[in-house]
């Protein structure tokens, strides 16, 4: 389990064969879990369209049925040895949403993350051996393929359109319960949420933006499944859940989804390119604490501290040191835990930004002409 940020526990929740693991707030995974733009790839299928926030009378079975045959279960399959040879064998199983008629497949990276194999199962009953056209660690978010007829295909919405208080439908494959996707109802409860991932290995992840928050019940299993308003289209793609509030105070009806906005580009880069490209700086930090700021000697209240600078990286050839507090990017002031991560994810590589530091060389500006991260 991962102390999260904001006094709460995060987990990926994953559903191996009989078994469930809850890492701290959930990932809603594989059963390991828990925008619009131009459809990825060029597909196009599907416009968004603008309702939103219309009460249960709107159908909710109308919805699920337009939803619900586009959502699938994807199987992480991992290869093992054995005295009579290798073999692959279930290490988790997640959700996925077939988004165009060329059989692309979103879902999150955390579901194929590891995958030797991957096996897509339709709610209709049909199976296919899925492709891994690119995953994207940084933004949880990964594109799969799969080669099949006449495959139903979900509509994806306008996750700008939402608003606190409108109803949302969850469906994916919790706890990878035969017979199909479970539906879950809620409201979306916040926007714009900002969290920072478990790791695989039990750290800190990555910080993911302008998630969705919901009331939904989101499970193990419901990773990269759909979010849908009431109109019938996925707006968000599921991904985490709240665990723990504290040590034996169980988080209820907190879960996380991607928003469409958000993904839908990132879909785009993984069909055309495999992978996503994202800005770096080259530094380690930790926030500016009290504590932080009496031990380095600082006046200042808020940023945040270098711990390491990478040799050769950007930061290090603009004169970033250890020990420096980085108070402002391109003077914007760094107020939150995320702040400077948030505002190098806003840019490209090869963008040159103001960073302003006080350290052991006095305040200064620095420009920073940031590089492409390592994959």
């Amino acid at each position: 389990m991962v102390q999260a940020r904001l006094n709460s526990r995060l987990v990926r929740v994953v559903a191996l064969p009989l078994l469930l693991f809850v890492l701290g707030v959930a990932a809603c995974s594989s059963s390991k879990a828990p925008a619009t733009v131009p459809a990825p790839g060029g597909g196009g299928d599907a416009a968004p369209s603008s309702a939103q926030g219309a009460g249960p009378s709107a159908g909710f079975r109308e919805v699920v049925q337009q939803v619900m045959p586009a959502v699938v279960q994807v199987t992480n399959e991992q290869s093992v040895a054995s005295p009579a040879g290798g073999s692959d064998v279930p290490a988790g199983v997640g959700s996925g949403v077939i988004y165009d008629s060329q059989g692309h497949i979103l879902t999150n990276a955390h579901v194929v993350e590891g995958a030797d194999h991957l096996k897509v199962s339709l709610p209709d009953g049909r199976s296919f051996d899925a492709k891994l056209l690119g995953a994207d660690t940084q933004t949880d978010l990964a594109v799969l393929s799969i080669n099949g007829s006449n495959l139903p295909v979900a509509k994806l919405g306008d996750s700008t359109s939402l608003r606190p208080g409108d109803w949302l439908i969850a469906v994916g494959n919790a706890l990878a319960l035969p017979g199909g996707p479970t539906v879950t109802e809620g409201v979306v409860s916040a926007l714009g949420r900002t969290i920072q991932e478990p790791a695989s290995d039990g750290g800190p992840g990555p910080f993911l933006f302008g998630l969705i928050q919901t009331s939904a019940p989101i499970n193990p299993g419901n990773s990269g499944g759909a979010l849908a308003n009431t109109a019938g289209e996925v707006v968000g793609i599921n991904t985490l859940v709240a665990g723990q509030a504290e040590p034996g105070v169980q988080a209820e009806g907190i879960g996380f989804a991607i928003a469409m906005n958000t993904a839908r580009p990132i879909a785009d880069q993984l069909v055309a390119h495999g992978k996503v490209t994202h800005a770096y700086m080259g530094v380690s930090y930790v926030p500016l604490t009290p504590a932080i700021a009496s031990q380095l000697g600082t006046t200042e209240k808020a940023g945040a501290v270098v711990t390491d600078v990478v040799s050769g990286g950007p930061a290090d050839k603009a004169g970033v040191q250890p020990r420096d507090v980085i108070t402002k990017i391109d003077g914007k002031a760094l107020d939150s835990e995320s702040a400077l991560a948030e505002a190098i994810a806003a840019h490209k590589p090869g963008d040159t930004v103001t960073v302003s530091v006080v350290g052991g060389s006095g305040s200064r500006d620095l420009k920073v002409t940031l590089a492409e991260l390592p994959q």
